[in-house]
Parts: C-alpha cells; structure tokens; sequence
C-alpha cells in the first residue's frame, strides 16, 4: 500500500468522542455511535468555524497494543479562534505523517486499509492517526488516512 510522508502543522478539532481499544468487542459499535451523534443529532452542523466540509475521525492517546484504551472521535477542523466548550476539543498534533489515500466505500475502504496499515512497519508514533473524509458519499469516496510517525 503506497503513502507519502508529509508533515503537517498542528490542527484543531471539535466534535464527540468515547473510550475504547481495539480489543474491546464493543469498539465499532461505539465508534459507529459517534458518527450517529456527530450528524444525526446535528452537532456537525452547529459547529462554528468549520475549515471545510470534511469531516474526521480522530484516534488519539494510545501505546499500539490492543488492549490499551484510546480515544476515538469523530470531528471536524475549526479554526483556532473559532473554539467553543459545548462539545469536545481535540488536537492533532504538529508533526510527520504517513497519508496513505483511500478510495471506494466509506466504510469497508477503511476498514480494509487499516487491516494493511497495521501489517506494515512503520515508525508509528502512537499518539495521534486520523482520517480525513472529503466528502460525504458512502459508497464511491475518497478518504486520507494520516498516521503519526515518529520524528
């Protein structure tokens, strides 16, 4: 699977998020809730400042052992004067990154990247990964996927 390094400066996000780990068998259904939330409930659409139309789903705050807990949410990028406390405000950080780019069904395209994202060896950081969706179609879309590399 082909990606690029890149470094990005340090984004600001806000949206919902839960706790969870890759071995906890409650982990998709608790990720799917938070997109649920994020636009069914209309918090996407109240959110101030909104860079673009993307939306992002964060993992931060976790050691890359499935058993270790970390926070997942789902997001999108505000401007850094744009942030307000009704929901969640989330950093990603300022460093190197992998972004490997995705394309076809939302959901079984990333799934299936992240399956070879994690068979790979690559200098992962384990602080912060994120995916950047760009734009709303469920079954023909394209997706970046970043994950931090260490410096």
């Amino acid at each position: 699977m082909d990606y690029e390094v890149i470094t990005l400066k340090e984004k600001t996000a806000v949206g919902v998020s839960v706790r969870t780990s890759n071995g906890d068998p409650d982990m998709g259904e608790k990720i799917e809730g938070l997109w649920i939330r994020l636009f069914q409930e209309g918090i996407y659409e109240s959110i101030p400042g909104k860079i673009n139309e993307k939306a992002l789903g964060l993992y931060l705050d976790y050691a890359g052992d499935e058993r270790m807990e970390y926070t997942a949410a789902a997001a999108c990028e505000i401007t850094k004067d744009s942030e307000q406390s009704e929901y969640e405000v989330f950093r990603i950080p300022e460093g190197r990154y992998a972004r490997f780019i995705v394309r076809g069904d939302m959901v079984k395209a990333v799934a299936a990247a992240w399956q070879e994202i994690w068979q790979m060896d690559l200098p992962r950081s384990f602080v912060c990964d994120f995916e950047e969706y760009q734009d709303d179609q469920m079954e023909d879309t394209e997706i970046h996927i970043y994950v931090g590399l260490k410096d």
